[in-house]
């Protein structure tokens, strides 16, 4: 049997850690971001349980996929199971794209189909497993909700709540420099410090007025000052505010940007490799039955 599966990447705009060590249903992030039309598409294949074996590729070359295999473990718990997991990653890895979320989400949800197992145990899968191997915090509970989101709370319902700001944009990013490792700055105290101060005035501010423009508004300022971005960076972003608003992602070294697309492809094009975009705004879903 095979089941498909699709979750879109997701850019944090900027974030708020919330780590809760006795329950991690309310552990996560509270801030803002988008999902993207780039993304994980999955096509788990299981087989008869003669042995326990689960088996991931990404775009075509077998991988370890800590990510992935960890999440479809705490989905199907004792269960037996023999399965092949196919993914297609739209991007890169640790540059700010949420892809391996979307990669763990997408896999959990397939699966989940084909087990017969809610959508919420899927999403709890994926959401633990980006927790405790610190690859990320709220990309999972975003991807699962699609949009323009405002994460209100942090983690799972009933403690998480998200909130929508409405609109289908063109998006334009650009990869400009190596990867960042998110495991090293999410276990980093005294960083972790500064983008919870940050991350939660920015939050505050975009609930009083909800907006994208406000929340590009706010990603910028939130790069400025956690102090993450490298000149290089600052530049791109600087040039692309010429032909409507940008900032980093978050984490990577990565731009999004949205305005005059053309001129933003052209601008940033000088600074690394450019991919245009929409905003996703259904969210992580099953795309074929058993």
């Amino acid at each position: 049997m095979k089941g498909i599966a699709f979750a879109p990447g997701h850019i944090s705009a900027f974030f708020e850690p919330m780590y809760c060590d006795q329950n991690m249903d309310r552990s996560g992030s509270r801030g803002a971001g988008i999902n993207i039309s780039l993304a994980a598409l999955t096509q788990v294949t299981e087989k008869p349980p003669s042995h326990h074996t689960i088996t991931v590729t990404i775009n075509g070359s077998l991988s370890n996929a800590p990510v992935t295999k960890l999440a479809l473990k705490l989905l199907v718990g004792e269960t037996r199971v023999q399965i092949t997991v196919d993914t297609m990653l739209d991007l890169p890895v640790s540059q700010g794209f949420g892809m391996s979320a979307a990669g763990a989400l997408s896999s959990t949800l397939a699966l989940a189909n084909l087990l017969n197992l809610p959508r919420e145990n899927a999403v709890k899968a994926a959401h633990y497993a980006e927790i405790q191997l610190r690859t990320g915090l709220g990309d999972v509970i975003a991807s699962s909700f699609g949009g323009i989101e405002i994460r209100r709370e942090a983690g799972l319902p009933p403690w998480g709540a998200l909130e929508h700001i409405p609109g289908i944009h063109d998006l334009v990013l650009c990869v400009i420099g190596k990867e960042i490792e998110t495991t090293k700055i999410l276990s980093n105290p005294e960083k972790l410090r500064d983008i919870a101060s940050y991350g939660r005035n920015c939050t505050k501010k975009l609930l009083e007025k909800p907006s994208v423009e406000h929340l590009f508004s706010l990603a910028w300022e939130f790069t400025r000052k956690i102090g993450l971005a490298d000149d290089l960076m600052l530049q791109a972003i600087k040039a692309a505010n010429q032909y409507g608003s940008a900032s980093m992602c978050m984490l990577g070294n990565s731009v999004f940007a949205m305005g005059n697309t053309s001129m933003l492809c052209k601008i940033l094009s000088v600074f690394g490799k450019v991919l245009c975009c929409t905003v996703d705004e259904e969210g992580a879903r099953v795309l074929k039955e058993r």
